[in-house]
């Protein structure tokens, strides 16, 4: 019979390259490494299902500590029912000191989450905390195990799993098995710098196959048809569903890129977009956007439930972000969404996008509300007039004309103008003002 699950020196040796790695430390119930995933140096934190003792959460904290002071990523492997509830109180204060040290290396080096196993309460909140997290199928991630919540009458299905953390937007990514979510996190590691003052990753490339269409917009074939052949990497594709986001190469160099699918932003989308914006933000990875939406869902409801705040975070982060930024206006840019998406160094306009303040159709009835009173077909004559605005004083020339973008392009030279863009930023250096850190509406 196969084995059906990975011990924690197979797992180490599906993630490093040709399996071979340095063990640190005594072993126990976690084991540190080092070594190479995809020529990249990297610490592993790997639990082997047993519960945790202090002394092996404390072996965590030191395995961050190691890959801050030698600005290398770390990747944690959860696997453990929980504490030893024997060390008591003493586990808790561990616990909460791990969650210290993920957060003073946060930013300072990439840190990835790969859950093979059980990861509940308190390592869950560890988990979350980091970069990316990625599951394997059979794990399971929650606060408050699935048998207990049913038995309070609160059961939801599926609820731990895998494909209920992508949905909730914190497993970024899933594999079948412990072995295929080993390789994602190693392949993640080669698109992140080892640190946040490290230069950014450069690899062999090959152009894409076919070029961007524009006309009939779909997302990922437009971004597929952007970066290099076969290297866009999606993230949180269960969660928040109109808008893209994934890593990928440009010309051979590491980008993050966020690409809005017409249908209208709502809260959750916005907060997806906002989290890989972070991200890149936080390495310096360049962050190439898409924009072609329908604006933010036009729902008192969605304003209730946080969707002008979410906005305003959204707003704020690309603001904030000092890495470059190149925007590529490629439909509807209107209003709000133009304002939050489109703060970029470089915006290019493509031909037959739509850049305003106001969507056209409610610009014409504004502009030329006495015209359209007066004719016979109000609907006919208010098309004509949204169309006839639209083409001439919202389209990709009348942005570079009033300075809403710096350049026009087809669909045929979208990706020459990116790759020329991204070079052109590729020496940004911003200073921000001193301040201990933003408030952004969080």
């Amino acid at each position: 019979m196969a084995k059906e699950k990975l011990g924690a020196g197979e797992v180490l040796s599906a993630f490093f390259d040709e399996g071979v790695y340095t063990p640190l430390m005594a072993p126990g119930a976690v084991q540190v490494a080092h070594g190479y995933a995809g020529g990249q140096p990297v610490y592993a934190v790997c639990q082997n299902g047993q519960a945790l003792t202090v002394k092996d959460v404390e072996k965590q904290i030191k395995a961050l500590e190691l890959a801050v002071s030698t600005g290398c990523p770390v990747v944690t492997f959860y696997d453990a029912p929980g504490a030893l509830l024997e060390e008591g109180l003493e586990v808790l204060n561990a616990f909460s000191a791990l969650n210290g040290a993920i957060a003073r290396a946060s930013g300072v080096v990439p840190q990835i989450a790969v859950v093979t196993g059980v990861c509940g309460a308190s390592a869950a909140l560890a988990a979350a905390s980091a970069d990316v997290c990625i599951m394997a199928e059979d794990a399971e991630l929650f606060f408050t195990a699935p048998f207990t919540s049913a038995a309070r009458g609160d059961k939801l299905a599926g609820a731990g799993s895998a494909a209920f953390a992508a949905k909730a937007g914190v497993a970024a990514l899933t594999a079948k098995n412990a072995a295929g979510a080993a390789a994602l996190a190693a392949r993640l590691v080669t698109l992140l710098p080892g640190n946040n003052l490290a230069g950014p990753s450069v690899f062999e490339f090959e152009a894409p196959a076919a070029l961007p269409d524009f006309v009939k917009y779909d997302a990922e074939k437009v971004v597929a048809a952007l970066v290099d052949g076969d290297s866009a990497v999606e993230l949180f594709g269960a969660f928040g569903k109109n808008v893209y986001t994934a890593l990928a190469t440009v010309n051979g160099n590491a980008v993050g890129v966020v690409a809005t699918r017409p249908e209208g932003l709502c809260r959750v989308c916005v907060e997806k977009a906002s989290r890989l914006v972070r991200l890149c933000d936080a390495f310096s990875i360049p962050v190439v956007t898409v924009v072609n939406s329908e604006g933010f869902v036009p729902s008192a409801s969605e304003d209730e439930a946080g969707g002008i705040r979410a906005a305003a975070r959204l707003a704020g982060t690309y603001g904030d972000a000092t890495t470059a930024k190149v925007a590529l206006l490629a439909g509807k840019a209107v209003g709000p969404v133009y304002t939050a998406l489109a703060n970029a160094d470089v915006r290019l306009a493509v031909t037959g996008c739509t850049v305003a303040a106001l969507d056209p159709l409610a610009a014409a009835r504004v502009l030329y509300k006495d015209e359209l009173e007066a004719s016979d077909n109000l609907a006919a004559a208010t098309a004509a007039k949204a169309a006839k605005y639209a083409a001439e004083q919202c389209g990709a020339d009348a942005a570079v004309a009033a300075g809403a973008a710096d350049l026009a392009v087809d669909a045929a030279g979208a990706r020459a103008a990116l790759v020329a863009a991204l070079d052109m930023l590729a020496g940004k250096r911003a200073q921000r003002l001193p301040k201990k850190h933003g408030n952004m509406a969080l």
